[in-house]
């Protein structure tokens, strides 16, 4: 028994001309916008063509079906997030400045991007085992992985592994929930801070031990 075949989500051709780059540019804005506006269970690559102002067909010649097309809109938003951390997490400042400005970070994204965060999560499904996907969410694991071995030298390697599964796993999922509804800069900054001084409490009692 054959197994059932995935939907392509690579692009047909990259772009190599302006106008090529502009139409591919207008076709992942209006992407956006029906993501925002309809939600992932209403995406269509004819939906999307319409609000482009492009022909299904022009569509075609980049995108073969709507997962590609949000395979797209994911896997930016994972190289921005996975440059978000190399920047944050390589940078020169002590290891617990470099945490405390990723929670910021990370927390003022989800907020600023929750719309199409939660559509694209609704979409997952469609691409979320494919190959190409699991090379882009490699890479920021890896970031973060020599991030921790920074962050906790100094303990076993088993518990170095729980503490960075705890601290991601919380950061995200607690991310998520509270960019559920809008939220001020204040209470962003006031969040963010709170949860920073938890994982960081949490990495002075682990170097104690």
């Amino acid at each position: 028994m054959t197994g059932r075949l995935k939907p392509r989500i690579s692009t047909r051709k990259e772009p190599k001309q302006n106008r090529s780059n502009e139409l591919v540019s207008a076709i992942l804005t209006a992407a956006v916008r029906v993501l925002e506006e309809e939600g992932a269970q209403r995406f269509t690559t004819a939906r999307v063509a319409e609000k482009a102002g492009v022909s299904v067909g022009s569509l075609y010649q980049y995108f073969p079906n709507k997962a590609s097309i949000l395979f797209r809109l994911q896997s930016d938003e994972w190289r921005g997030s996975t440059e978000i951390l190399r920047l944050t997490l390589t940078s020169n400042a002590s290891p617990k400045d470099r945490l405390r400005r990723l929670v910021h970070v990370f927390v003022r994204s989800e907020c600023d991007e929750a719309p199409v965060r939660r559509a694209l999560a609704d979409a997952a499904p469609l691409y979320r085992d494919a190959p190409e996907a699991r090379a882009l969410r490699a890479e920021g694991d890896r970031i973060f992985d020599s991030f921790i071995l920074d962050l906790l030298p100094g303990i076993a390697d088993a518990a170095r592994g729980v503490a960075g599964d705890l601290i991601i796993t919380t950061l995200t999922a607690v991310g998520k929930e509270f960019s559920e509804k809008p939220r001020t800069e204040k209470e962003i900054d006031a969040y963010a801070g709170a949860m920073a001084d938890m994982f960081c409490e949490y990495v002075d009692r682990l170097t104690r031990g």
